[in-house]
């Protein structure tokens, strides 16, 4: 049982150290254990302090490229390597490397296929009263579309067994956690979490700038892989509310012609006209789109295929 643990970094020579010495060499029910850096178009000597701290493989990207593109490269290397289990921590020192036997021990259970650590957001110091409470939406959000009970979805540490590595596709071009908790929830696959520590803060996060922007591109990430697993749910919603809209307006109009004063608010008609013909649209682009998430499931059975046998895996184990 081979046990990788990936850590994508951009410059952080300083942390990188002690992300290292955190993490633990010797785990009961692992028989190897490595460590994986991606350089994520570092500018500084993360890549010499990797060497140096005895990092057994570095995937390097030419340029920055991004935590999910990132995250997603140095996946692809753990399988290649023949990871069994792949851990995802960060190189800024956030969390406890020693936690690690405790986040892969559903795994090894054969009780989970991904596991999420829970950092229990309300015990960091760090965190304003505010990103706690958008830490705790976010997590209500992401935990009702993917229809599973995480209590830190933005959590990055993480384990993963090499099944669940194999099916999950990082789309999105800003952060991982979000995309690939949703996809697994509607894969179905087994996600658990478990308690973890946090260390003192380091640094400032490079991907939260601002709270604004954070929850911006976070909610586009949300809205994007909600809609391509259920489409249908999500144009038909848009449609009927539009189809009400259309409704309410026409009943106002219906209500001031009752009193005589149905020429002064023909615009209402017309209006309603347009969210009629927008609402049966936009379920129709729903049907479509549905048609289209069909076929787009037979393409990702198809490449969780191809993958397998890039790296080796039984194809006996989809189902």
């Amino acid at each position: 049982m081979k046990l990788i643990v990936q850590i994508p970094c951009l410059n952080e020579e300083a942390t990188l150290p002690a992300v290292v010495r955190d993490i633990p060499r010797v785990v009961a029910g692992i028989d190897s254990i490595e460590l994986l850096v991606v350089d994520d178009g570092c500018t500084d000597r993360t890549v010499d302090v990797a060497r140096e701290v005895g990092v057994d493989h570095i995937v390097r990207l030419r340029r920055n490229r991004g935590l999910a593109a990132a995250f997603s490269a140095g996946v692809d290397a753990c399988l290649r390597l023949g990871a069994d289990i792949i851990v995802n921590t960060d190189g800024d020192n956030q969390y406890a490397g020693a936690d690690i036997p405790r986040l892969i021990a559903p795994i090894l259970a054969g009780e989970a296929d991904l596991v999420i650590g829970d950092r229990d957001v309300d015990s960091i110091a760090h965190f304003s009263p505010a990103k706690k409470r958008l830490q705790h939406l976010g997590s209500w959000v992401v935990s009702r579309a993917a229809g599973i009970d995480i209590p830190d979805t933005t959590s990055g540490f993480r384990a993963m067994s090499r099944d669940a590595a194999i099916r999950l596709h990082v789309i999105s071009r800003y952060t991982y956690t979000l995309e690939t908790l949703i996809q697994a929830g509607k894969q179905r696959l087994a996600i658990k979490h478990v308690r973890v520590r946090t260390n003192s803060r380091l640094r400032e996060s490079r991907l939260m700038k601002s709270i604004i922007s954070y929850v911006r591109r976070s909610a586009a990430t949300i809205i994007r892989i909600y809609g391509m697993y259920q489409p249908l749910r999500v144009f038909v919603t848009s449609g009927v509310v539009l189809l009400l809209a259309g409704l309410v307006l026409s009943a106002r109009y219906l209500y001031f012609m009752a009193l005589g004063e149905g020429q002064g608010h023909i615009q209402s008609v017309i209006v309603a006209a347009i969210l009629f013909i927008a609402g049966i649209q936009v379920m129709l682009i729903g049907v479509v789109a549905d048609l289209i998430a069909i076929n787009r499931r037979l393409s990702e059975d198809i490449l969780v295929r191809v993958k397998r046998l890039e790296v080796g895996g039984d194809l006996d184990a989809l189902d």
